[in-house]
């Protein structure tokens, strides 16, 4: 089960990293991974674990002290077949007090494997418990070419140290405590960060000059921030290190990409990667028309003049809009405070982020998604929610079309159920109606084999909510097909594991 973190786009499995999760039986764990290339022995993945204290069990040991251990299985495949794997245990430190642990305990390992693609499938599970959660799994892929240029993936750093003695943290002369997560809570004060970039001397010569840029850019609209951009200019070698940081005080809470690229002494962009991360920054107030340089004159948005129009429309947008443009929307909009200008400016700048050529066409043609999901996914029976309201028509505004729908919306009938049946064993009778979205890619997360379960809970018309996704930033719930029987709607107690059985996790395992 993953941990729901309920902050902008609630984080799961996410472009690289995973929160498995707890109650208080479940181990409470993060994970991330990162990519590298040695010259001398070629590609591996970087991978790191933390594991917080407080949600492990402890057993006592003969020396009066507590323990708690923690299993972990990590295997690598590649159609079908095993290519890597490790399989250990983490012991806790000895503790005297089980009352208040505040202690988490930190794992590395590293991976060599050829290029290609992978499925890295991670479990953990406390030795000291009977649960035996599901594994969680992300694709992976290695792409180091020996002959041209290309950027390593981005590792966050916690602290380091100068190396004493050659060990698994040791990178370039230094020991690097890496950070495992992607979410940069407000007592955060920097942005600490480690890249490679390899064989430059190949693509600009041996010791000619290039440059690494590395900045911030939004996660929404892909708009680089010139507060957080910086560069180093590096004579080529075999291998090249990026170890820097950014001061985030003023970073404001919100969905961002760290960027590493290379470029050639012409600026041409040669190679780059990206690290997505989440920032909680609640002490920082960010005015949105300070970032909002540009006025609608003589624009598309110059013309609309009616106030209640614009207001309409940019309710439309809040679907697709970055943290700072809804607290706009949420403090100055909504509330009444903004005139008619300064709605036309926000509105104005919010396309000309989308598209800085031709902001009318951006803007025309999500209005047009619009249209299409106030159709489709409009829910009459709450009060005429119109489709943009709804789960459907949010997921759908966010990431676009699905590329296929398993659609069962005549599964509710209750016949063969009985007490004490298992959900995973009955397919899906008793079960509401229910829909599957799957996305082969999300192109804007750069994610494969994405999918959204939507559930139809009451029963009304087109009332879907959604109950899980394996997407970062959504609801992901292990346990989502209870959610689906009835007995789990009217207060029986279901399993309290992930099936991914029966006809539902048929469907989900194999979209049609």
């Amino acid at each position: 089960m993953f941990t729901k973190r309920y902050f902008l786009i609630l984080t799961a499995f996410l472009l690289s990293a995973v929160a498995l999760a707890q109650a208080p039986k479940f181990v409470e764990a993060h994970f991330l991974y990162s990519k590298f290339y040695s010259p001398t022995d070629g590609p591996y993945v970087e991978t790191y674990l933390s594991v917080t204290g407080s949600s492990v069990n402890y057993m006592l040991l003969d020396n009066g002290k507590f323990q708690g251990k923690v299993a972990v299985s990590i295997v690598f495949t590649q159609d079908s077949n095993v290519v890597s794997f490790d399989k250990y245990e983490i012991l806790s430190p000895e503790i005297v007090d089980t009352s208040n642990v505040e202690i988490n305990f930190l794992d590395q390992q590293r991976f060599s494997l050829p290029n290609g693609t992978y499925t890295l499938a991670i479990q953990i599970n406390d030795v000291n418990s009977d649960y035996k959660p599901e594994p969680a799994e992300q694709i992976i892929e290695l792409d180091f070419p020996k002959d041209k240029l290309s950027v390593s993936g981005i590792q966050l750093v916690e602290s380091y140290t100068e190396t004493a003695q050659e060990n698994v943290l040791s990178k370039s002369g230094y020991d690097l405590v890496p950070y495992v997560y992607n979410y940069l809570p407000a007592m955060a004060k920097s942005l600490s960060f480690y890249s490679e970039i390899y064989n430059a001397d190949k693509v600009v010569g041996a010791d000619g000059q290039y440059l690494i840029n590395y900045y911030l850019e939004s996660y929404e609209t892909g708009k680089k921030l010139n507060k957080f951009t910086s560069f180093k200019r590096e004579h080529a070698k075999n291998v090249n290190i990026l170890f820097a940081n950014f001061n985030i005080t003023e970073l404001p809470t919100g969905n961002y990409r760290l960027i590493v690229e290379a470029r050639s002494r012409s600026n041409e962009v040669i190679a780059s990667n990206k690290l997505f991360f989440q920032r909680n920054n609640p002490d920082y107030d960010a005015n949105y028309l300070e970032y909002a340089g540009v006025t609608p004159n003589n624009s598309f948005v110059d013309r609309i003049t009616s106030i209640d129009t614009l207001r309409q429309y940019i309710d439309y947008i809040i679907p697709i809009a970055t943290n700072m443009e809804l607290n706009f929307i949420t403090y100055q909009i909504d509330k009444g405070d903004a005139d008619l200008e300064a709605m036309q400016r926000f509105f104005f700048n919010f396309w000309l982020d989308r598209d800085d050529l031709n902001p009318e066409y951006a803007w025309k043609q999500y209005l047009s998604s619009v249209d299409l999901v106030n159709e489709q996914f409009g829910a009459p029976g709450k009060k005429g929610t119109r489709g943009y309201k709804t789960d459907m028509g949010r997921v759908y505004l966010k990431y676009g079309p699905p590329n296929t729908i398993t659609d069962r919306p005549f599964d509710a009938s209750t016949s063969g159920m009985s007490i004490g049946t298992d959900p995973g064993d009955i397919g899906d009778a008793g079960t509401v109606p229910y829909q599957i979205w799957h996305y082969y890619t999300i192109e804007s997360l750069n994610l494969r084999n994405c999918k959204f379960v939507f559930a139809n809970i009451h029963i009304a018309l087109n009332d879907y909510k959604l109950i899980h996704s394996n997407v970062p930033g959504e609801i992901y719930n292990a346990n989502w097909q209870a959610e689906l029987h009835w007995r789990f709607q009217h207060g029986a107690t279901m399993p309290d594991q992930d099936r991914y059985g029966g006809k539902s996790g048929e469907y989900y395992n194999n979209p049609r």
